[in-house]
């Protein structure tokens, strides 16, 4: 079949615009005619995929008529975005071009003037129609039910009370798309299922992944056989050929609350050197390439965490149990054992099958209160093995952050939530989550031994992910040089060759400045999206030359799979051997692995946006400090010192007429106020959604 559609093509292109006939097509592509179904079904097979097109009974290449086949990727409630098939290229698409188009639509776009920077099309045909799936709330009107989709359309989609499915007015719904319109107001839909009250944010968040196609729950066959494995724990001959590790100081330091522990440490300071062990679980150990587990956990990709919730890539008979380096338990590991010299400078590095057993679950909170002279009495008992030991971490975290800073890193202030929610599982605060000295001693080790591991992966000449990032891209330096014009900061340009370093520089000179804000979030958007690849090209914002992950296999799955692949090098396999098992699949991990990421971020900042909703429903009518975060066309972003942000919408500043420079600020051309990104503004939460994540703010009158 393969080699049949490959013949049409070619055949197709040929001819050009004007196509060919069914029977004219059949003696071009030499059929005999006992083959006449053969072609019906390879015709159909490429319309499918967009590749041809039928006009007037004649079939066309899509290609010679300039059309692109694309995948709808988003649908927002007056755009959407497709992504051509080809080569990934993704394009905006007005609404008025969708042709009533849903995610995951396969369709034929046509290129059109782009008013902006990036490439617009608009939609031709849709040749495969998705799942038509979408969420909403469920509303009525005068007895007339209808759902309002969370984007797809500006209106609501009216529905017959027959298909409410058990649904209650007021419901987070799943419906299902049954009827296509030629617009999105003309399609016909049932619901699929309901997750209870759209104020809620449980409710709203469930509804979330469950449209992502993220489910809490693993297949059977993937619990049994973590059951099967949790079962049959550590076996004497699990310990074979390991470095036995037991008796040293080895221990973990984490969040309060995780239960995943994939990273233990230890360190031994010598006349000459430090030599630093960074030990994690040895998960390849348990899931097996390309089993029931494995398969799953590619699917996956990541863990994903919001609020007091995790959606693991594992089981929890593996993530919070057998993989977990708990405390006083035997657990198997590889290590990256790591000699720096005492400039903190990286001189040798090996690794090693182990097995360890960690002394005591280290807390962030509670080693940063050792580390500033006011732990309790009861915090220094439960430390008293590893005190000296934290110290000295200290000191080598220390070396190492300088050696940071020194090669020109980029340290970019970033303001990460923690949302504290009660047993009905209601969001009752949101505060920034902070970072200390521990945070930052495991920071640096982790990136060391990431590093450490890269540059292994790189001598053995193996097939490897890498973890890379890339130089900014020109036109979004273009934003950041007129913002650093406009503020004054420097009149150089930055060029295509800028330096990690020229960006530290410039956040370093601007610190303590009120515009800081600005610089950090507008230095921020300029870079690129760090990603997983099989080409080590390096990572830009560490300053590093060499870079991938390797200390969370519990959480990501490119760590695992880093992980086999030293464990096959350990074990002996030949080069050969490892190419020909990895060479394809590095490729495919790599590309999969940055997909679900950025899948898991995009469902983590939607699902936490519901819940700081929830917190700010409590507050309505309440006014606060807050700093202007981005500006945008239809308003000014604000966020609150809890990280909390809303909207003021341009119909509610102050009257007058304003100018927007698209850039950071909007001005009053009739009293010259400004409102630009850093400035600091009071505000009144006015509104709040939590269906759909959305607070509004106005701006007090002072």
């Amino acid at each position: 079949m393969n080699e049949l559609t490959g013949r049409i093509e070619l055949v197709l292109n040929k001819q050009g615009r004007k196509g060919l006939e069914f029977k004219e097509l059949s003696k071009k592509v030499k059929l005999k005619p006992k083959q006449v179904k053969e072609l019906r079904v390879a015709i159909a097979e490429l319309k499918q995929e967009g590749k041809v097109i039928e006009r007037r009974n004649r079939i066309i290449s899509t290609e010679v008529l300039g059309l692109k086949p694309a995948v709808i990727v988003r649908v927002n409630k007056t755009f959407g975005f497709a992504k051509t098939l080809k080569d990934d290229v993704e394009y905006f698409i007005p609404g008025k071009f969708l042709m009533g188009a849903l995610p995951n639509d396969t369709v034929l776009i046509k290129k059109i003037p782009a008013r902006k920077d990036s490439p617009e099309a608009e939609v031709i045909k849709i040749t495969n129609y998705g799942d038509g799936e979408f969420i909403g709330k469920l509303v009525e009107n005068s007895g007339n039910f209808a759902i309002e989709p969370d984007s797809l359309m500006k209106s609501p989609l009216m529905i017959k009370k027959a298909d409410l499915n058990g649904a209650n007015v007021g419901d987070k719904v799943l419906a299902k798309v049954v009827s296509r319109g030629r617009r999105h107001s003309e399609h016909k839909a049932v619901i699929v299922s309901s997750f209870g009250d759209s104020e809620s944010a449980s409710s709203s968040a469930k509804a979330i992944l469950e449209i992502n196609g993220i489910s809490e729950e693993f297949p059977y066959e993937v619990i049994d056989k973590a059951k099967s494995i949790q079962k049959r724990g550590i076996l004497p001959k699990d310990y074979d050929n390991r470095l036995d590790l037991r008796n040293e100081i080895i221990f973990t330091i984490d969040s309060a609350d995780s239960k995943d522990l994939d990273d233990a440490i230890s360190l031994t300071k010598f006349d000459d050197c430090y030599q630093l062990g960074v030990h994690i679980a040895d998960v390849s150990h348990y899931v097996k390439h390309k089993g029931e587990i494995d398969t799953e956990a590619f699917f996956r990709g990541t863990s994903i965490y919001y609020a007091n919730k995790v959606v693991p890539m594992l089981p929890k008979e593996l993530s919070n149990g057998i993989c977990s380096l708990n405390p006083n338990e035997d657990r198997l590991c590889l290590s990256a054992l790591l000699t720096l010299d005492l400039k903190g400078n990286l001189i040798d590095f090996d690794f090693a099958k182990t097995v360890i057993r960690s002394k005591v679950k280290g807390v962030y909170s509670e080693i940063n209160d050792i580390l500033a002279g006011k732990a309790s009495e009861e915090i220094l008992q439960k430390y008293s093995m590893v005190m000296d030991k934290i110290f000295l971490m200290k000191e080598l975290a220390d070396i190492r952050t300088a050696i940071k800073i020194n090669r020109g890193a980029p340290e970019i202030v970033t303001n990460e939530s923690k949302i504290i929610v009660d047993e009905n599982d209601v969001a009752i605060d949101i505060k920034p989550r902070q970072s200390g000295a521990s945070e930052t001693l495991i920071e640096e080790f982790m990136l060391l031994a990431n590093e450490a591991t890269a540059m292994a992966g790189k001598m053995k000449e193996v097939p490897f992910i890498y973890r890379i990032h890339e130089r900014p891209a020109p036109e979004k330096l273009d934003t950041l040089n007129m913002t650093l014009k406009l503020l004054g900061v420097q009149t150089k340009e930055l060029g295509a060759n800028v330096k990690p370093k020229d960006l530290a520089d410039i956040l370093r000179k601007t610190k303590n400045e009120d515009y800081s804000p600005i610089v950090n979030i507008q230095v921020l958007r300029a870079m690129a999206k760090a990603k997983y690849s099989e080409n080590p090209i390096g990572h830009y914002g560490l300053a590093l030359e060499n870079y991938t992950h390797f200390t969370s296999p519990i959480r990501r799955y490119p760590d695992l799979v880093v992980h086999r692949i030293l464990s096959d090098i350990l074990a002996g396999q030949p080069l050969d051997y490892i190419k020909r098992k990895y060479n394809k699949f590095v490729v495919k991990s790599a590309a999969q692995a940055s997909q679900t990421e950025l899948n898991a971020m995009k469902i983590e900042r939607s699902c936490e946006d519901c819940y700081k909703a929830e917190y700010m429903k409590q507050h309505v009518g309440e006014s606060f400090d807050g700093i202007i975060s981005s500006v945008a066309g239809h308003g000014i972003y604000v966020e609150l010192p809890n990280t909390v942000e809303g909207l003021v919408r341009v119909d509610d500043l102050p009257e007058g007429e304003y100018f927007f420079d698209e850039v950071m600020s909007y001005k009053n051309m009739s009293t010259g106020q400004t409102f630009k990104i850093g400035d600091k503004v009071r505000v009144t939460c006015s509104k709040v959604d939590v269906n759909n994540g959305n607070v509004d703010f106005v701006l007090c009158n002072e």
